[in-house]
């Protein structure tokens, strides 16, 4: 392995969308008209106006040079916007673009951009890329399995609304296996623009199908890395690919019976671990099952205080893009860092907008544009930037 290689990690290097092709322009047009209307535009703060402005500067731009620190729309941004009401993509794009850029311009403030909420850290799969193939970290005398309490949750639903709008249900362990997740996805609902659920769909039962369709997901990612069973198995350890199927053929009918008016975007995301994988072959599988497929590069983040350590200087971007709260409360700048070593506090102690900005975080990513990674655990050995 190039150990000075780096990985991005909301980059697909595979993908495709069964229900539309994506249309840029017609979307960009589609922002400019509705910023005109000067009621959506009171309804952003002074501060996100500005960001607005900034964002449609680039969108506008003639230049259609793709520049590192100009604001483009992903084709995953464009389809998030197109299943939205018009009253919602002016916020949209504001925090689309703090998501995108402000990793670049290493501006902060005072709410993360992005959200990653941990319902829990026990998973029912041993993938062979996860952390979860770590004993000591999944041996319950450690402390770190856990299921986050329905009372934690709303309390961090509650702050984090109106304030973050891209949030997702995910982290280390498999959401739908916590206890309390029908109550916490019903607690959701109308709160968040952009509400991600990932899961890997083994326990995905009807009650749990009724509860992701209620609530308020926008879309629902569904982890599976193979087409065949053999090698899904292989890759997904105590994973079933005929269950997996059976589960999100049973969602995808009763969304079309009894949520028709739902929009909601699915999209089944792999890891590209192997040669042995072919996204041809994941195409024909999940074709008229889902509406998006993609494989995201695989990063060696398994077991990553081990590992040897890299010659990488450039500062991680997700340490000015999002930050984690674990099942526990406690705040985490990534989930490479697994065991918490560079834990900035608990959400018991403090709310979102201190701990985002709390002193430690401020160090950490000082450290990192200082060139200083290589002093850290474990960013010494992560290839992410």
């Amino acid at each position: 392995m190039d150990l000075n290689k780096t990985y991005k990690k909301k980059d697909s290097i595979s993908e495709i969308n069964f229900k539309d092709s994506y249309h840029e322009s017609e979307t960009i047009q589609r922002i400019i008209k509705i910023s005109k209307n000067k009621k959506f535009l009171s309804d952003l703060s002074i501060a996100h106006q500005n960001i607005l402005k900034r964002a449609i500067t680039d969108l506008n731009s003639k230049d259609k040079k793709k520049k590192k620190d100009k604001f483009t729309l992903t084709n995953y941004a464009i389809s998030e916007i197109d299943i939205l009401p018009d009253i919602f993509v002016l916020k949209y794009v504001v925090h689309r673009y703090r998501y995108e850029i402000f990793p670049i311009t290493k501006e902060i403030d005072e709410f993360p951009p992005y959200l990653q909420i941990e319902p829990t850290s026990i998973c029912n799969y041993r993938c062979v890329f996860c952390f979860e193939t770590d004993t000591t970290f999944t041996n319950k005398k450690n402390g770190f399995m856990g299921n986050m309490t329905h009372d934690l949750f709303k309390k961090i639903i509650d702050d984090a609304e109106g304030n973050v709008e891209f949030v997702t249900l995910a982290s280390r362990g498999e959401p739908l296996a916590c206890k309390d997740i029908n109550q916490m996805l019903s607690y959701t609902n109308d709160k968040f623009i952009s509400l991600k659920l990932n899961t890997n769909a083994s326990l995905l039962n009807e009650d749990k199908c009724h509860a992701i369709l209620s609530s308020g997901v926008r879309t629902l990612i569904f982890s599976a890395d193979a087409a065949d069973e053999k090698l899904y198995a292989k890759l997904r350890v105590n994973g079933k690919l005929d269950i997996v199927l059976k589960n999100i053929e049973r969602f995808k009918n009763i969304k079309e019976k009894q949520y028709s008016n739902k929009k909601m975007i699915t999209r089944v995301s792999g890891v590209k671990f192997s040669k042995e994988q072919n996204f041809d072959d994941m195409k024909n599988l999940w074709q008229g099952l889902v509406d998006q497929v993609a494989f995201v590069e695989y990063n060696p983040w398994e077991n990553s205080y081990d590992k040897s350590h890299n010659e990488i200087a450039e500062p991680c971007s997700d340490l000015w893009r999002r930050m984690f709260i674990w099942w526990d409360g406690k705040a985490n700048p990534c989930d490479v860092d697994y065991k918490s070593m560079l834990s900035t506090g608990t959400f018991h102690e403090k709310k979102l907008s201190e701990l985002w900005q709390s002193e430690s975080y401020n160090t950490l990513r000082e450290s990192h544009l200082n060139q200083e990674r290589q002093k850290i655990t474990p960013c010494k050995s992560c290839y992410l930037v």
